[in-house]
This record gives structure tokens, C-alpha cells and sequence, in this order.
């Protein structure tokens, strides 16, 4: 993936975290505490605060630089989590120019396991970013266009977004309510699956303007 395509992924990310803050910060507060919409926010307008800053050397290095700023910028556990997202994510590339997107979220998913002592089916943002990666190299294995990749992969993390709610929640402040948290779907898988549909969504209209 391309320095100016990471550069587009990550602000529409940051774009989209911002414009759904009261949407992902109703679905937190069903069994959670509440603040993952204000916190996942307040983060991605300090990375587009300083987004001219952000060194641009290499696709990695443009990731881990954001990643730092994430980290240091979102509060609560969601910090640490998508921070070490990026930064892992970053590591991978490398200083590779067009470093490989499936390799870069795998690393991604390590990391998050890692710093989060979580897995799939734990019900976490990992249960929507592992289908969706999953999805993606597939698709791209059988020869699809990133486009229609992205497209198969925003579909696979909506379902398996929508899916959390017949989980049990097993990390995080949800995880204090057992079974009650049965019935609603985990935001930062949500989260998961409405940015990958917006990334999505921004590729189509870019190819059919192209």
C-alpha cells in the first residue's frame, strides 16, 4: 500500500472515529463505561491537530508516528489497544514503499492480542478485524482488485460485528456483566466494521472518478 493510500486510510479513520463519537459512545455505554466514542475522538483530532508533523519517510513510519500519537492521545484501555495497532502495523511495513496490507493488519492483530490479553471470541474489536482480514486476503488471493477486496472485507467484519451480540464479554468493563452483556454488540467491533465500510465506500468513488 502506497504512502498517499496509508495516508487516505488513516484519515478517513480518523475522520470517521470523529464524525461517529455519540454513535460509538452509545453503543459502549449499553454494558460498558461509556467513553469509548468521546475517547476514540478526542485521539484521532489530536492526530489530525498535528497531521502536517507526521513523518512521511515511508508508509511504516508514517503508521508507527501515528501510532504514538494515538497511544499517548486516547484514553482508556482503547489508547494502548489501537495505538499498538498502528505502531505494529507500521513495524511490518518496514521501509518497504508499497509495503503488503494483510501482512501489516496481521501484525496489527498480534499486537492488539498481545497488549490486550485478548482473542476472537472474547468479544472485542479483534472479533470484527480478524474476519475482515481473513476476508481480505482471500479475496486478493482469487485475483480480486483492492477495491472489490475492501468491499468483501467491509462486509465480513459488519457481519462479524453484528454477530457480538450472542457473545459473552470477556475483557473490558463489559466483561463485569457477564451475561447481561449478552443481546448488544461490542462498539469497538462496530467501530471495526463502520471504518472499514467507510474506507470502502471513499475506494469505490475514487475508482469510479478515475
Amino acid at each position: 500500500m502506497s504512502l498517499s493510500r496509508t495516508e487516505g486510510v488513516v484519515r478517513t479513520i480518523a475522520e470517521t472515529a470523529i464524525e461517529n463519537e455519540k454513535y460509538f459512545g452509545d453503543l459502549d455505554s449499553v454494558v460498558g463505561d461509556g467513553d469509548f466514542g468521546y475517547s476514540l475522538a478526542r485521539g484521532f483530532e489530536k492526530l489530525l491537530e498535528g497531521w502536517d508533523d507526521l513523518d512521511r519517510s515511508s508508509p511504516g513510519t508514517f503508521l508507527k508516528r501515528t501510532g504514538m500519537v494515538i497511544a499517548s492521545r486516547i484514553g482508556g484501555t482503547s489508547g494502548p489497544l489501537w495505538g499498538t495497532a498502528f505502531m505494529r502495523a507500521g513495524a511490518a511495513a518496514g521501509d518497504d514503499t508499497s509495503p503488503d496490507v494483510v501482512a501489516m493488519l496481521r501484525a496489527a492483530i498480534e499486537g492488539i492480542k498481545a497488549r490486550g490479553q485478548s482473542d476472537v471470541g472474547d468479544k472485542t474489536l479483534l472479533d470484527a478485524l480478524v474476519p475482515l482480514t481473513d476476508r481480505l486476503e482471500s479475496s486478493l488471493s482469487e485475483g480480486a482488485s483492492a477495491q472489490e477486496a475492501v468491499r468483501a472485507a467491509a462486509v465480513a467484519a459488519r457481519e462479524a460485528a453484528d454477530a457480538t451480540s450472542e457473545m459473552v464479554a470477556k475483557r473490558g468493563r463489559a466483561s463485569y456483566t457477564g451475561e447481561r452483556s449478552r443481546g448488544s454488540v461490542d462498539a469497538g467491533a462496530v467501530a471495526v466494521a463502520v471504518i472499514t465500510e467507510r474506507i470502502s465506500e471513499t475506494w469505490q468513488n475514487e475508482g469510479a472518478a478515475s
